[in-house]
């Protein structure tokens, strides 16, 4: 048995799974963010000690023979985050998230100190990695930088309140805008542009080895064996591809989380910083991969439906859904901007805009403009990309409508694949890295799972989606300067 640790933005997963593929359990315990000024993003990582404190205490309840069964942990999480630690282990501050826009001012001083950033790092300085935080902090908050001993992304946070180690693996290292991506090693250069050394880094493992073991109190707490290893795991996205088996060349996958995610596993480095295309290392030794992330998309969903009185996502989708092929044409226009953009725009200051409203349009015609937008941003960033060979797969918590998942289909004009399992997102993968740390072999280990439904792009619709998506372009372009007023 092996249990998968998924540290997301709105919730903390947990799953159990065994040695024949079967997921035995899935528990998990919600999350809140923190927003103490505008574009700031912030969490506590006592909350994600609490909530995982939460999902084992279920665990044992529930699955306890299960659980005295694991034999290793994997870990995967929402990348970018800045846990900063003093040299007693101590954590400085609120952990500044991934969807955090206030560092864009570090970000252009980054990029003219380092002239080669992208070819280095393979991605421009964005406010959404680490490295602007850092140097954030250490112009708004010296006295706490001067005491920084350790700077951990959030799940490798986990991993040290799990076992002491400090540890990192190489997907979620390559977005901290630190790492030398095609060598998988820090960079000294990026480092020290930043006021850091490597002494305060965590030591970098690939994602399916080995990076400590469980505290043996917890192990006794929980009810799981003595000797349990913790796998170095994935940053959220290379997870959720090495839970679908995407490790090859070509495959990739589709992410309706609270952010949007294109993802294209390739064989090589190969970066695209001009286009804010992302190119990170795969959770697997030598592969890699290209990314495409929007900042709002399911959360972009929720934030209608409680604004809009539709209830919740599900509601809203239904509403979406009964209009027609005409109404659709007549529909406003949304863009999905609610917390500025990276792919492709890099543009934090981008804001969310519901465009071309009349007399005519009520709750359904909103919902549908906010959904269909959402989509529109995806399939800009597929754009920048590799083409995928094949399908993509749908994972996250958007997979479950099958209305969207018809549509994005249609606006991406590429085929889709809901597989089994595809609602676990990292929390899959990391159990499965937690299984390559113990000995597993990845032929028989990142199998991609069953097929559960396929959507088929529907040709005959290109024609309402290619005009509205020009329109939907050129409304961005034309407000762009607007907004940096």
């Amino acid at each position: 048995m092996y249990l998968g640790l998924d540290l997301g933005t709105s919730e903390l997963k947990a799953l159990l799974l065994a040695g024949d593929h079967r997921i035995v359990a899935l528990a998990r315990a919600p999350l809140t963010v923190s927003r103490p000024a505008p574009l700031w993003s912030e969490q506590s990582p006592a909350q994600w000690w609490d909530a995982l404190e939460t999902v084992m205490a279920e665990l044992q309840q529930q699955h306890a023979a299960a659980l005295s069964c694991v034999r290793a942990i994997g870990l995967s999480g929402q990348m970018h985050g800045a846990v900063t630690m003093d040299a007693q282990g101590q954590v400085l501050r609120p952990a500044i998230l991934w969807n955090d826009g206030r560092s864009a001012a570090q970000c252009e001083a980054l990029a003219m100190r380092v002239p080669r950033l992208g070819a280095i790092a393979g991605n421009l300085a964005m406010p959404g990695f680490t490295a602007p935080k850092l140097l954030w902090m250490r112009e708004h908050e010296p006295e706490l930088f001067a005491r920084i001993a350790c700077v951990l992304l959030p799940k490798d946070w986990l991993r040290f309140a799990l076992s002491g180690e400090l540890a990192s693996d190489m997907s979620d290292a390559s977005g901290t805008l630190w790492l030398d991506v095609a060598a998988r090693d820090w960079s000294d250069e990026l480092l020290t542009a930043c006021g850091l050394a490597r002494a305060q880094m965590p030591r970098l493992v690939e994602g399916s080895a080995a990076a400590g073991r469980l505290r043996p109190e917890l192990a006794l707490r929980w009810g799981l064996g003595p000797d349990v290893a913790i796998a170095g795991g994935g940053g959220d996205n290379a997870a959720s591809a090495v839970g679908m088996g995407l490790v090859d060349a070509g495959q990739g996958f589709v992410s309706l989380g609270t952010s949007g995610v294109i993802f294209v596993c390739g064989e090589r480095f190969d970066p695209k910083p001009e286009a804010a295309v992302h190119a990170f290392c795969h959770a697997l030794p030598n592969r890699w991969h290209q990314m495409s992330v929007m900042l709002s998309a399911s959360s972009a969903v929720s934030w209608a439906a409680r604004s809009f009185g539709l209830g919740d996502e599900a509601a809203l989708l239904a509403a979406a859904a009964t209009l027609g092929g005409e109404a659709r044409r007549r529909a406003p226009l949304f863009l999905p901007y609610l917390s500025g953009e990276r792919s492709p725009h890099n543009d934090p200051d981008a804001q969310g805009v519901l465009f071309g409203l009349t007399h005519a349009h009520g709750p359904a015609e909103i919902a549908y403009a906010v959904v269909e937008g959402v989509s529109f941003g995806l399939r800009d960033g597929l754009d920048t990309l590799a083409r995928p060979a094949g399908d993509l797969v749908l994972v996250g918590g958007g997979a479950r409508s099958s209305w969207w998942a018809q549509l994005l289909a249609d606006i991406l004009e590429v085929p889709l694949a809901v597989c089994e399992g595809g609602e676990a997102g990292g929390a899959l993968g990391a159990a499965r890295l937690a299984w390559l740390a113990d000995g597993g072999v990845e032929a028989r280990v990142c199998l991609r799972p069953a097929v559960r439904q396929r959507f088929e792009p529907a040709v005959s619709k290109e024609d309402l989606y290619g005009a509205r998506r020009a329109r939907f372009k050129a409304l961005y372009a034309g407000l762009r300067a607007a907004f940096r007023g």
